[in-house]
């Protein structure tokens, strides 16, 4: 039985993918090790595309060997690859991501002796081997190992370890009270000798202290054990009350007791004393963010009765399997096609599931109610940073995704009268600014998805952009934005980031030109023309004596002293946020046009913006300033700046070792970005259905769309020297999304030349 399911899941795989030219399958080229250290935020974990469930190896705690800790300093990633103390698999865990939290639901095995001080019972570990859907690890200290390793898969809601003991005791722990979180409190209740269940707290995310939310598991062990309990960490006593008390400040372990159990530090025990030599014992996970019953709802709906380890991580490789085979690609070196499709990979894990198997979900901003969803709630909406190129790339290869993507945002601003910013499970977290959803459901919308409530949509677009900012949770600062045009120094600075009023500034520019060509597009020209005229008003900023965009005083002058490399990697600056004015001067996408006429023509506009690039201003790892490289195509004669520059930073930054991403991968955002340059075009303004063209890495790339294959082919080496859309020829490097799916096949030729 379980080999006809293991080859109906073979079968399965074969139907709906394509092998990609190249040869092997698409998952094979997966390296989730990338992107595990300086600072990128992705982990090795198992997880499937877009699944609620992401089972993360957890390295960041007890042990002073680790050269990271994650009470040690700013920290948001439950692993890192340099870390070599292993304290269990955290659950439910984010990838790419700035602040800390999630990752909780420590699951570890051990043997000998039970200690559940993660201090003590942690091990170092070696022998890693992670792809899409599987990862494995060495235990040294205890032998536990599989195949020489610990293992473990998921599926969408669910996850499964697999652990091989030598013989005689070993032990399985669920430790409840640490995890990658700032909140604490948890409780757990035995329902039977091989299942528990309970819930953990969670949130606070970027520091929000009333942003919290629960999430509910249930746990099931393959082997019943000899003894099992809990364990809670005990308060420091004094006096008298410590000498009666043996377990003054330890971990207490409960034998005889057998109701639930609730506390900040809590966690639950397995024992087993008659292992055989080699015997593997499996645990399974099922969570939810509405309820126990439907954690349990959720295992035994994606876990079928008679599914083991193996049909488990069969299905999860066949998945993605399907998934990245959207796009095949021919050519290139093994390096690149590693750095491409791990890319791909990682701008496939969020946003990612909310809802249950039954449609439940928790309703935005109303703790503790209950929705339900005809098809797929969506959570994780990092859109500050997705907004750019994530969103894009899902609208053109997973539409279907995409489409309830958008459903997602429209239903959370009806349950809580506003569109999402940077929201996770449930909660509004206002990491960052702008107003980043207009820009993602226009720009789909306009590219021909439209199965969704765009009145709905509109409304609360147009709600954000005109409600005083008293009342506007989104846009707090928008009464000078509006009578001004602009937002000065001094007047909103309520978040950790200080005052960043050119940054805030900027972003609403780019979410008001979205919304007035929507408004154009359905009728509402009277709207289309004011959120048009306001967009422009980033030349209020512009000072030519640094031609640059420079912050402005309450009474209108320009900030004195000014340095436009203050800013300069991460680093406090007045009007700026997490970048300095060169990260930000050229940003206005919608209106490249009017910034050309201020820098006093093109000229002038091209050396500014090469200098950026010659003088080491450009920071890749700054969402803001991503799209420069693509600003050079808009010339004629020009091009070749853009393909000289985007080779280069794919190779300086994009590679197959560890650190092979500029830095936080912010949810998928750079690598969206190493997906689409390597193809050969990029999303080049949110909220305008266009692309900007630039030599392609891959000899021959095909991408399914909703219109059909879009083939890429390249011919040479070097610079652009010809292109075709559909065997005719093509005069501009910037193209639309229509002409674009509509010509088929796009050819670049090219040739070596010094630079054109």
């Amino acid at each position: 039985m379980l080999l006809r399911r293991t080859l109906i899941l073979a079968a399965l795989a074969a139907a709906f993918f394509r092998t990609p030219l190249c040869g092997a399958e698409p998952a094979a080229w997966v390296d989730p090790f990338i992107g595990t250290t300086n600072f990128g935020a992705t982990n090795p974990g198992a997880v499937l595309p877009n699944g609620m469930m992401a089972v993360v190896p957890f390295n960041v705690m007890g042990s002073d060997e680790n050269l990271y800790d994650k009470d040690a300093r700013w920290w948001s990633t439950p692993y890192e690859f340099h870390n070599k103390f292993f304290t269990g698999f955290a659950h439910g865990a984010l990838s790419g991501v700035g602040c800390p939290d999630m990752g909780s639901l420590l699951t570890m095995a051990t043997t000998g002796e039970l200690k559940p001080d993660y201090r003590q019972y942690g091990s170092e570990y070696g022998d890693e081997v992670a792809s899409p859907g599987y990862y494995a690890v060495t235990l040294s200290k205890y032998g536990i190992r599989a195949a020489r390793r610990a293992e473990a898969t998921a599926t969408a809601r669910t996850s499964v370890e697999r652990y091989t003991f030598p013989a005689g005791k070993g032990n399985l722990l669920l430790n409840l009270g640490e995890g990658l979180t700032n909140e604490s409190g948890a409780m757990v209740r035995r329902v039977s000798d091989t299942e528990i269940e309970g819930m953990k707290l969670l949130g606070t995310f970027c520091y929000n202290p009333q942003k919290v939310f629960p999430v509910y598991f249930v746990l099931r062990v393959s082997k019943a054990p000899r003894a099992a309990g809990y364990w809670k960490k005990q308060r420091p006593m004094t006096g008298v009350e410590a000498e009666w008390t043996p377990d003054n400040g330890k971990y207490k372990l409960y034998n005889e007791y057998g109701c639930e159990l609730a506390g900040d530090d809590i966690g639950y025990w397995f024992t087993y004393d008659d292992l055989a030599e080699g015997e593997q014992i499996e645990v399974r996970m099922g969570i939810s963010y509405v309820s126990t019953e439907n954690a349990r709802r959720n295992l035994e709906a994606e876990q079928a009765a008679g599914d083991t380890f193996d049909t488990v991580h069969a299905a999860a490789r066949a998945r993605w399997n399907a998934d990245l085979g959207r796009i095949r690609i021919e050519g290139g070196t093994d390096d690149q096609r590693k750095v491409f499709y791990t890319a791909l990979y990682h701008a496939l894990i969020h946003p990612n599931l909310l809802s249950d198997v039954n449609g439940e979900y928790p309703v935005m901003e109303h703790s503790g109610k209950v929705g339900v969803t005809e098809g797929d709630r969506y959570t994780v909406f990092s859109l500050w940073d997705t907004y750019r190129n994530v969103h894009q790339l899902l609208t053109l290869v997973y539409p279907e995704r995409q489409v309830e993507m958008v459903r997602s945002m429209i239903d959370i601003s009806r349950e809580w009268g506003w569109m999402p910013r940077w929201e996770l499970y449930g909660r509004e977290t206002f990491t960052m600014e702008g107003d980043p959803a207009i820009p993602v459901i226009v720009d789909t919308w306009m590219k021909g998805l439209r199965d969704f409530d765009i009145e709905a949509a509109y409304a609360a677009f147009r709600k954000s952009a005109t409600t005083p900012g008293a009342q506007n949770v989104l846009r707090p600062d928008i009464d000078p934005y509006i009578e001004r045009g602009y937002i000065p120094l001094g007047f909103y600075a309520q978040d950790l980031a200080g005052d960043v009023s050119v940054s805030h500034a900027l972003e609403y520019y780019v979410a008001d030109a979205a919304l007035a060509r929507l408004a154009e597009a359905l009728g509402h020209e009277e709207d289309a023309r004011l959120f048009r005229e306001r967009s422009l008003g980033y030349r209020h900023y512009y000072d030519k004596e640094f031609g640059t965009l420079r912050p402005i005083n309450q009474d209108g002058t320009f900030l004195t002293p000014f340095d436009p490399r203050a800013g300069e990697n991460f680093s406090a600056a007045p009007g700026f946020h997490e970048g300095s004015a060169w990260n930000y001067t050229f940003y206005v996408p919608h209106d490249i046009e009017g910034l050309v006429k201020l820098m006093g023509g093109r000229k002038r506009f091209v050396e500014k913006l090469q200098m950026v690039f010659d003088e080491g201003l450009y920071d890749p790892a700054n969402e803001p300033d991503i799209t420069y490289p693509y600003l050079f195509s808009r010339f004629p004669g020009e091009a070749w700046r853009t393909q000289r520059e985007t080779r280069r930073l794919l190779e300086k930054y994009f590679t197959v070792q560890p650190d092979g991403i500029p830095g936080n991968d912010d949810t998928g955002t750079m690598s969206a970005w190493a997906v689409f340059t390597m193809l050969g075009f990029y999303p080049d303004c949110p909220g305008e259905p266009f692309y900007t063209l630039t030599a392609p890495t891959f000899d021959r790339a095909e991408i399914d769309t909703p219109q059909g294959v879009l083939v890429i082919e390249k011919q040479g080496e070097g610079y652009v020297r010809r292109m075709t859309l559909g065997g005719k020829p093509l005069t501009t490097y910037r193209i639309g999304h229509e002409a674009l799916l509509r010509g088929g096949k796009l050819t670049f030729e090219l040739q070596n030349t010094d630079h054109k």
